[in-house]
């Protein structure tokens, strides 16, 4: 499963998270998680180059994909984290055996 965290501090976001594996099929066929891949992945590299926000401790290895928002997110960055939030709720509608999703997606509220 892939366990996907978007940290939030009151009306901003924070941050990413995400590890682990689908597990839908065969590493390298799994559409799982080249979706959510895809996701994350634009929408970090939109964040910065488009919408201007800063990022750090940008981590990205298979299995992995971590950044910060160190000043939060203005107003662009925060619509496209919630087109973001959008299709990984979409992907975690997806269910595998058991009912099990591939994807978890959970929103942490951070403290000041």
């Amino acid at each position: 499963m892939i366990r996907i965290t978007v940290y939030r501090r009151g009306s901003t976001y924070t941050g990413i998270s995400a590890k682990g594996h689908a597990a839908y099929a065969e590493e390298g066929s799994d559409i799982i998680c080249a979706a959510a891949s895809a996701l994350l992945t634009n929408a970090v590299n939109s964040i910065e180059c488009l919408a201007g926000d800063r990022i750090e401790d940008l981590e990205s290895e298979s299995g992995l994909v971590a950044c910060r928002f160190p000043e939060g997110l203005h107003e662009k960055g925060m619509l496209l984290m919630e087109s973001l939030i959008l299709g990984l709720k979409q992907l975690e509608e997806i269910r595998g055996p058991e009912d099990e999703p591939y994807v978890r997606l959970l929103i942490e509220e951070e403290r000041s």
